[in-house]
């Protein structure tokens, strides 16, 4: 029965493990509890009443709920390893009431300490296994405080590049270049830079798929309610007389095609055209789409 309790612990461990491993280092498209907190408080605040401004938080109070409940099922997980071997299999150091303490209470404490790595010593491992054990969860610790550094420096390079982007469509939405002068290398030149943009933020929201969740703020720089002006330019691409010209804008359409793919894919299941799909996604983000 020992055992079976510990087994219990160790597979909470692993299973929070596997989620941070598929959200940090290898993410897929069918999620785990991180990006269910994350969708719930996503949801949540958008039938919130002032919604502008709870939208606005969600993405950094997502990123430190998930690190928190990462932490908190730990902490748990390996404190009911510890709880059935509580407190025969261990050592107190001499005058603590520890051992007095109920079982549940001393586990919890150990574990919480050790993950800390503030290592206090008045209890400390008997039996063998739990002196290899103990380190481990050490180790663990140290592995999720780098992970979510890690994390913080990853996603907000990912949402700079997004906001870059938006800001760059915004400027060129403003000027409404004329036909002739996307009808030249410079179009092309530019329609390419576009599409290679657009294919980072894709891969962004691949790799990071909790930068969805981040609100961008002011209308120019939310690439939600920008997009649309990137398949303006695409046609006027495609319909140049010039051949480079309307390369350049078959690429820029692709890149938004395969974008909006897996904007419906991962986060609004329209099954809806391109579009369909971009003005999703404004809506989402309570912005309005600019016309295409």
């Amino acid at each position: 029965m020992e055992w079976l309790v510990s087994s219990i612990g160790a597979g909470l461990v692993m299973l929070t493990l596997r989620d941070l491993f598929h959200t940090l280092w290898h993410p897929t498209h069918h999620g785990g509890l991180s990006r269910l907190v994350m969708t719930a408080m996503w949801r949540l605040a958008r039938r919130s009443r002032s919604r502008r401004r709870v939208v606005g938080l969600v993405g950094p109070l997502a990123m430190v709920t998930v690190v928190c409940m990462w932490a908190f099922t730990i902490v748990i997980g390996w404190a009911i390893v510890y709880w059935p071997h509580m407190p025969d299999a261990f050592a107190f150091s001499p005058g603590s009431e520890a051992a007095q303490e109920p079982a549940l209470l001393d586990s919890l404490y150990l574990s919480l300490v050790t993950v800390a790595t503030l290592g206090l010593g008045d209890i400390a491992p008997g039996d063998g296994w739990l002196r290899v054990v103990s380190p481990l969860e050490a180790l663990v610790g140290f592995v999720l405080l780098t992970a979510t550094v890690s994390w913080v420096l990853e996603v907000y390079p990912a949402l700079t590049r997004r906001r870059v982007l938006a800001i760059r469509l915004a400027l060129l939405r403003d000027s409404d270049p004329a036909p002739e002068q996307i009808d030249c290398t410079a179009g092309a030149l530019l329609l390419d830079g576009l599409a290679t943009e657009v294919v980072r933020v894709r891969i962004d929201y691949t790799q990071y798929a909790e930068a969805y969740y981040f609100h961008d703020g002011e209308d120019r720089s939310s690439l939600a309610s920008t997009v649309g002006f990137a398949v303006t330019l695409a046609r006027r691409g495609q319909a140049s007389q010039r051949p480079d010209v309307r390369l350049a804008g078959d690429l820029l359409a692709g890149a938004l095609n395969d974008f909006a793919e897996l904007l419906d894919e991962r986060f609004l299941h329209t099954g809806g055209t391109t579009t369909e799909v971009f003005a999703a996604y404004a809506a989402d983000h309570g912005r309005d789409l600019a016309k295409p």
